[in-house]
């Protein structure tokens, strides 16, 4: 899958922390989310996990199958050490999300969307239909806002996923986050897709 925004791309935006949409921790509408969750056992994939907040978020609460990817190497390199207590519990693969071929019960989306080129977005959307098991939920945030420049994060609106989704997908909810943080308040969308047989 060509993208513009490439591993050595990301890595120097990690590598000077640039990556703008990083809060630090778990986002709390995914927090929110997780706590919901009641199956541990669950096969749960988080592409372009960056720092990873989500993850160990749910390997703390005992989770037992977390896949992370991302394309920087650096990144998932240190991931691994970060993660290396949680044992066979997280899996760390450190490539393109659209090469994946796994099956996963939940994906959980926090900012790898808004980092693609829009013109992946239909690829993401079929690679998402492609790796959730039968009834696998898709489900996290998307932004509600629009902004300027050729670089990520990318934004958009309602009506551009629901059509861009709803073909593959039930869209379950896609409502305004409550709990977003207070820079993102009424600018993103907490969305439970799930994917149609």
């Amino acid at each position: 899958m060509n993208n513009v925004f490439n591993s050595d791309y990301w890595n120097q935006l990690y590598a000077t922390h640039h990556t703008r949409w990083d809060i630090g921790a778990v986002s709390p509408p995914l927090k929110a989310y997780i706590d919901q969750l009641t199956n541990k056992n669950a096969a749960i994939l988080i592409p372009g996990c960056g720092n990873a907040y989500e993850a160990a978020y749910l390997l703390q609460q005992g989770f037992t199958n977390v896949t992370l990817v991302d394309l920087v190497p650096e990144l998932t390199a240190r991931l691994q050490q970060q993660l290396a207590a949680y044992g066979d519990a997280v899996h760390i693969i450190t490539g393109d999300f659209f090469a994946l071929q796994q099956h996963f019960d939940l994906v959980l989306e926090q900012t790898f969307f808004c980092a693609l080129d829009p013109s992946l977005r239909s690829a993401y959307v079929q690679q998402m239909h492609r790796l959730l098991t039968g009834g696998g939920k898709l489900a996290g945030v998307l932004f509600n806002r629009t902004f300027t420049g050729n670089v990520p994060p990318f934004g958009g609106s309602r009506e551009e996923y629901e059509q861009l989704f709803s073909e593959l997908f039930h869209i379950r909810t896609m409502d305004m986050c409550y709990n977003s943080i207070k820079p993102r308040a009424e600018r993103e969308l907490f969305v439970i897709m799930e994917a149609k047989d």
